[in-house]
């Protein structure tokens, strides 16, 4: 494929990438919160504990990424939700991500900042919102 070609896929790729991370992230919110799917070793915590904010953020959070809605500002939470996840959970166990098992908390976080500063890409509700069907890479 051509660079140009590629350049013009660039927006939905993003969109693609976005919809997803949004709809797994949210997955984990609802585990944490209405223990569905059921996963053995998890279920439903306190929404007033640490796991619970977190899975609000999941939550919500996943659901705005996916839908493009306040794209922006939820990814960066969402970043940042990974980041203090990684630090305080999994980084003390061991060093290495693949030992301390946080390395889709790592993840999370890169995609999501990625996504923060790179905006919501096609198909968002924040482009419709703003009267445009789509929003180029570089917006």
């Amino acid at each position: 494929m051509s660079d140009d070609t590629l350049a013009r896929l660039r927006p939905h790729a993003l969109a693609a990438l976005r919809i997803m991370t949004g709809l797994l992230f949210l997955a984990h919110g609802l585990v944490k919160l209405f223990g569905f799917p059921e996963v053995e070793g998890m279920g439903r915590v306190e929404l007033a504990s640490l796991a619970g904010i977190g899975g609000v953020i999941e939550l919500v959070g996943g659901a705005l990424v996916a839908l493009g809605l306040f794209t922006r500002p939820a990814a960066f939470i969402a970043s940042g939700e990974m980041a203090v996840a990684y630090f305080m959970f999994h980084a003390p166990q061991s060093f290495y991500p693949i030992v301390n098992a946080g390395d889709a908390a790592i993840l999370y976080c890169f995609i999501f900042l990625y996504i923060a500063v790179a905006g919501p890409g096609s198909f968002s509700l924040d482009a419709a919102l703003r009267g445009r069907g789509e929003v180029r890479a570089s917006a």
